[in-house]
C-alpha cells in the first residue's frame, strides 16, 4: 500500500488482474472500514479499505481482501445493494455486475459457506450502467446500448422497461428522490422517469454528442453532470433543460464524470485511456482549472469514497487511488 509520489497517486493496491471496474460502496455498512469492489476479466474482488485521511493510527492506507467471486467473463459494471452489512450476524455481502454476455449477475454472500448467484436476462446488447434502489435495495436499474433502460426485482424478474432513443450510459438513483430515475442517453438527452406512472417527467440536453456519462449529486438533488465530446456539463435543473456550465476538459474524448459523495462542488472526470495512460481530473466549481490531474496507465472505472474526497481508478493490475482537497 505504497504512497506514489511520481505522478501524484496518493495510494495503490496491487490486483491479481487488469482492473476493468472498481466501485466504493456508497452505502454505510455498519464497519469502519470501507468496502471496495473491482472486476478483472472472470472474477470480482471485495475488499476492505482504511486510510490515514480517516484514522490516525493507519499509516497511509490498509487494503484486505475478505472474498473473490469467481465471474467466468468480463466484469464491466458493479453496483453494490444497501442492504450489504458487515456489522450483521453473519455479514452480508450483496452486489450486482454487468458483463460483456449482456446479462446481470446478483452476487449474495455471508463470507463464509454461503455464496449465491441468480443471472438475469433480457438486455439484447450491451449493459452499460446498473443501480440499485438505494433504499431497501429491492430492485436493480440497467441500461444498454440496447435502447432499453429495465427495472428488475431480485428475482429476475421485469418490472418496468423504458424504450429509448438511443444507447442508454448511465442510470442513477437518487436516496432522496426513490420514486424517480435518471437515464442518460448517448444522443445527448438525460431524462427522468417516475417510477409510479412509468412516465418520463424531465428531460435535459447536452446539445452535443456522444454523452458517455452522467451522474446525479449526492448532495443536492437539483444537480446533474455528465461528460459529452471533450466537455464536461452542469445543471441546475429547476432553472433550464440546459447546462448552467460547460468546459472542455480532456483532449481526445471524456469518458466518465462522477460528483464527489460529501461536496456538492466536488467532481472528478476521466478521458479514454491513450496509447499508454488516462488521464483523471478533479474539479471544483470554485475554482478556474482543475484542482488536481492524475495520470494512470490505462486506467478504467471511476468511483468516489463515501465519507472522504478520494477517489479510485482501476488500471493494469492495479488501483491507483487519489485525495484531494475539499
Amino acid at each position: 500500500m505504497k504512497q506514489d509520489s511520481t505522478r501524484n497517486i496518493s495510494y495503490t493496491v496491487d490486483c491479481e488482474d487488469y482492473v476493468h471496474v472498481v466501485k466504493f460502496n456508497p452505502f454505510d455498512s455498519g464497519d469502519s472500514c470501507s468496502l471496495i469492489a473491482y472486476g478483472g476479466n472472470n472474477y470480482v474482488v471485495v475488499g476492505t479499505c482504511r486510510f490515514q485521511e480517516e484514522d490516525a493510527e493507519v499509516e497511509g492506507m490498509q487494503y484486505k481482501t475478505l472474498r473473490t467471486f469467481h465471474h467466468g467473463i468480463r466484469v464491466d459494471a458493479i453496483a453494490w445493494s444497501p442492504e450489504t452489512r458487515l456489522d450483521a450476524i453473519p455479514p452480508q455481502i450483496r452486489f450486482c455486475t454487468a458483463a460483456s454476455d449482456r446479462k446481470l449477475r446478483l452476487f449474495t454472500s455471508d463470507l463464509q459457506d454461503k455464496n449465491e448467484f441468480k443471472t438475469f436476462d433480457g438486455h439484447s446488447d450491451y449493459i452499460n450502467d446498473l443501480v440499485f434502489a438505494p433504499n431497501e435495495g429491492q430492485e436493480i436499474a440497467s441500461v444498454s446500448d440496447d435502447h432499453t433502460c429495465r427495472v428488475w426485482d431480485l428475482e429476475g424478474n421485469e418490472k418496468a422497461h423504458f424504450v429509448l432513443r438511443s444507447p442508454g450510459m448511465s442510470v442513477c438513483w437518487h436516496p432522496e428522490e426513490a420514486f424517480k430515475l435518471m437515464v442518460a442517453e448517448k444522443n445527448g438527452t438525460i431524462r427522468f422517469y417516475d417510477l409510479i406512472t412509468q412516465q418520463a417527467i424531465l428531460s435535459l440536453e447536452c446539445e452535443q454528442i456522444p454523452l458517455m456519462s452522467a451522474d446525479w449529486c449526492l448532495k443536492n438533488t437539483l444537480k446533474i453532470g455528465a461528460v459529452a465530446g471533450s466537455d464536461w456539463l452542469i445543471w441546475d435543473i429547476t432553472r433550464s433543460s440546459y447546462p448552467q456550465d460547460k468546459r472542455p476538459v480532456h483532449v481526445d474524448r471524456a469518458r466518465l464524470f462522477r460528483w464527489s459523495r460529501v461536496n456538492e462542488n466536488l467532481f472528478a472526470t476521466t478521458g479514454y485511456p491513450g496509447k499508454t495512460t488516462t488521464q483523471l481530473l478533479v474539479h471544483h466549481l470554485g475554482h478556474p482549472q482543475p484542482i488536481l490531474t492524475g495520470t494512470a496507465a490505462v486506467g478504467s472505472g471511476l468511483t468516489w469514497h463515501r465519507t472522504l474526497p478520494l477517489c479510485a481508478v482501476g488500471g493494469d493490475h492495479k488501483i491507483f487511488f487519489w485525495v484531494t482537497e475539499m
